[in-house]
């Protein structure tokens, strides 16, 4: 599973939207959906919100082991 998998399977989990998402990280909700279409990949700041926003590891998050 890549990084936009695991975003939008995590955001789906926590029954979120994009735009919520966003506003918790302090981020627009298009440079987010950017992030979760792939077009986008998030620097090293946001990489770290979203992990910490959706209380997984940056490994999990980035896809490169399952283990949350």
């Amino acid at each position: 599973m890549n990084l936009q998998e695991r975003m939008k399977e995590l955001r789906k989990e926590r029954k979120e939207t994009q735009v919520q998402v966003a506003l918790a990280i302090g981020i627009t909700d298009r440079q987010y959906q950017r992030f979760e279409a792939g077009r986008q990949k998030p620097g090293f700041d946001n990489f770290c919100a979203l992990a910490d926003h959706f209380g997984v590891t940056l490994d999990y998050l980035a896809g490169r082991t399952d283990q949350r």
